[in-house]
């Protein structure tokens, strides 16, 4: 059999889907009938505007929503373009056909997309996901037009006949469902309606109908609207000395009045972001972020953003202050659509690094499904993600040029923000390269050009200063060969200007310190020669340096523990240099054998700082693989023996226990010296582990007895 045909859908059947599982959270439907009584109001105020229609004097645009609990109802009112008998046949009875979409297909060589919200008519049905029934009554702004009434109890049958409206606009009545009865509190329908609608386009207002309950006002501040229930006259001023001065200051004294209580404002319609960043007051920036965010600290900086080409987007973007070790580093970024709250967080159009920030973000061009909730997968949401990542780009390296000092201050709070988008993000981090700041020692900020900078002065004089033995006296350093035959002086020169070539092309070092405490042996070694470090103590600084690395191959990082340059040594002829070679092949052996460890590599090194009994350095590589395999280890992965593997142990032949342990390698007390020489190093290195910690305690026990005889 071969046959063709139109599939064709069962109304009965769809209905309870889309009541169902058009939208996951019921309260939406909020959201959906404001959003459709805001695009009435704005068609109507485009037939005006086009000439097609004239609003009455003293036409103000509004929404009410109407509450009743007795009756189980909610009422949404709106004064817009209202529906024709046909129009209602067309958008509401036939599914899915958006009225939104069709006023603007007739009239789009005549007005804009702007401000329409709606596009594919599905809204309306939220409805009967909270509704028993739903009932409509309109009147079409057109001349000829009468009202219309229609019904439906959420089956696939409706009812629609003339209504009785007088006013032009339309009005939509839920019955709610027992189980939803809820959303007719007045609490929380302003919760839900403020989540939503906080910033749509025109007033809305809450009420209760058939409101009991009263306010007093100022007779200047009354409203045509308002319904005086009394007036209350200005009291009569007793003991007063002049009574024609008294009943002067009561006639000047304004009468008030005791009115029905007044439908409550829940939305702001100029919303901040909608403004130009000139027009608006660091006042306003932080009690908006207030009020959105319920946040009562005050952010650090903002940035506004507002862009009309490619796509249109404003928004304001927050930087709030963050205490790491107490609270979670989880922002709120708020999307909008045409003032319609769509989401938080949506990771499409939100940078993932930047949700850690707080802010709102309005774009009507988004490409929405059909729930509203969530995006469409579209290269457009791509764009527009870039385009925020720039602007946060540009305005940290705008502040760091212009306000450095404000820039330091920041810093803390901002660095998590910067290096998890420098490693998530490749173009933020070319852009945020040089407006990276480093804390140093002292706690000076430094931005990663003059990070390169800042040991190149003390590496320099170090280079240039004239060799001294260990009793300080000056010496001529490589003037004589392995032998002592005196070298060639143009030899030597030549040699020193490879040497300085050679090291034009290696990549600069910065040094940096991942614990204070810890490391601070190394730290005063840095500090004596005028050198200096950076401090990088944070989990995510690990990954971040690296990240730096392959973006910048002309430097490297390196931890001052990780190697001892030729500034923290004495300088020594290559004779020495030699002699020292042996030593280091005997006392090697020594130390292996008293220490039970055949990998340590022992080297012999005259330090300038002769306090300093031995040293364990590790090298940046080495100490990486170990950082990640602990990493997989914790993690569950088997990855083997996780100690000091490839650390090499340096004893300053300038120190007087390193001195007695060269002259005495067969001493009664070596072994012990050599093993408290080596703990020592390992302690200014990192933590030692249980049973080490035991031994090093009870072997200095013993080695004060000693002291003690």
């Amino acid at each position: 059999m071969d046959k063709k045909g139109n599939l064709s859908i069962n109304s009965e059947n769809m209905f309870p889907i889309i009541k169902k599982w058009l939208y996951s959270d019921h309260d939406i439907f909020y959201r959906e009938v404001i959003s459709n009584a805001c695009d009435a109001i704005t068609k109507i105020k485009k037939m005006d505007m086009m000439g097609e229609y004239t609003l009455p004097d003293g036409y103000k645009p509004r929404v009410d929503i109407i509450l009743n609990d007795k009756d189980k109802t909610i009422k949404i009112v709106d004064n817009g373009i209202g529906m024709t008998a046909e129009e209602v046949e067309e958008y509401i009875n036939q599914v899915a056909f958006s009225g939104a979409t069709d006023f603007l297909n007739k009239y789009k060589d005549k007005a804009n997309a702007d401000q329409i919200i709606g596009h594919f008519g599905l809204g309306f049905y939220s409805t009967f996901m909270v509704s028993d029934y739903v009932e409509i009554d309109t009147l079409s702004y057109k001349s000829d037009a009468e009202s219309v009434h229609w019904t439906c109890d959420g089956g696939s049958d409706f009812e629609m006949k003339d209504g009785e409206k007088k006013e032009i606009g339309t009005t939509i009545t839920l019955h709610l469902s027992d189980d939803c009865l809820e959303f007719c509190n007045e609490y929380k329908a302003r919760e839900v309606v403020e989540k939503y609608c906080s910033f749509m386009p025109y007033e809305i207002y809450i009420s209760r109908e058939n409101e009991e309950g009263t306010e007093t006002i100022k007779e200047s501040e009354k409203r045509d609207d308002d319904v005086v229930i009394e007036v209350i006259e200005p009291k009569e001023k007793e003991n007063a000395a002049d009574s024609d001065k008294a009943s002067e200051e009561n006639k000047e004294e304004e009468k008030k009045l005791k009115i029905r209580r007044r439908p409550q404002l829940v939305n702001d319609t100029h919303p901040l972001w909608a403004k130009t960043p000139k027009d608006c007051t660091d006042d306003e920036y932080k009690e908006f972020y207030r009020k959105v965010f319920r946040d009562y600290k005050e952010p650090l900086f903002w940035i506004h953003l507002n862009m009309d080409y490619p796509f249109n987007l404003k928004g304001i973007l927050y930087f709030p202050k963050i205490n790491m070790e107490f609270e979670s580093a989880e922002g709120t970024i708020k999307l909008y659509n045409n003032q319609v709250f769509i989401a938080d967080n949506i990771k499409e159009v939100i940078p993932e690094y930047l949700m850690l920030l707080k802010g709102v973000i309005d774009c009507p061009d988004l490409p929405l499904n059909v729930s509203r909730s969530a995006l469409q997968n579209d290269g457009f949401v791509k764009k527009i993600s870039d385009y925020i990542s720039k602007k946060v780009a540009e305005k940290l390296a705008g502040l760091c040029k212009t306000d450095k000092e404000n820039y330091d201050k920041y810093w803390e709070d901002i660095s998590p923000f910067i290096k998890y988008g420098c490693l998530k993000d490749d173009k933020f981090c070319e852009k945020m390269n040089d407006y990276i700041l480093f804390k140093n020692l002292d706690g000076k900020y430094l931005t990663l050009p003059e990070a390169l900078q800042i040991n190149k002065e003390a590496e320099e004089a170090a280079a240039k200063d004239e060799a001294t033995d260990e009793n300080g006296n000056k010496v001529e350093a490589d003037v004589v060969d392995a032998e002592g035959k005196p070298v060639n002086a143009d030899e030597n020169k030549a040699t020193e200007d490879k040497k300085e070539e050679e090291k034009e092309k290696e990549p600069r070092t910065i040094y940096y310190v991942t614990d204070e405490q810890q490391q601070s042996q190394y730290i005063n070694m840095f500090k004596a020669q005028k050198m200096d470090a950076f401090i990088l103590n944070h989990n995510i600084d690990v990954p971040f340096i690296q990240q730096l690395e392959a973006k910048n191959q002309d430097i490297r990082f390196q931890r001052i523990d990780a190697d001892l340059t030729d500034t923290f040594k004495s300088k020594t002829s290559k004779k020495a240099a030699a002699e020292f070679e042996e030593i280091e092949k005997d006392l090697g052996e020594k130390m292996k054998k008293a220490l039970h460890n055949e990998q340590l590599v022992v080297k012999v090194e005259k330090l300038k700082d002769k306090k300093i009994s031995s040293m364990l350095t590790v090298s940046e590589e080495t100490r990486r693989m170990q950082d990640m395999m602990k990493m997989y280890a914790a993690n569950g992965m088997m990855m083997g023996d996780l100690g000091m593997g490839g650390a090499t142990l340096v004893l300053n032949a300038n120190h007087p226990l390193v001195k007695y342990v060269m002259e005495n390698k067969e001493g009664e007390n070596v072994n012990t010296i050599c093993e408290q020489l080596y703990d020592l190093a390992r302690i200014q290195n990192a933590p030692l582990d249980a049973e080490s910690m035991t031994k090093f305690v009870q072997r200095s026990n013993d080695i004060m007895m000693l002291l003690a005889k």
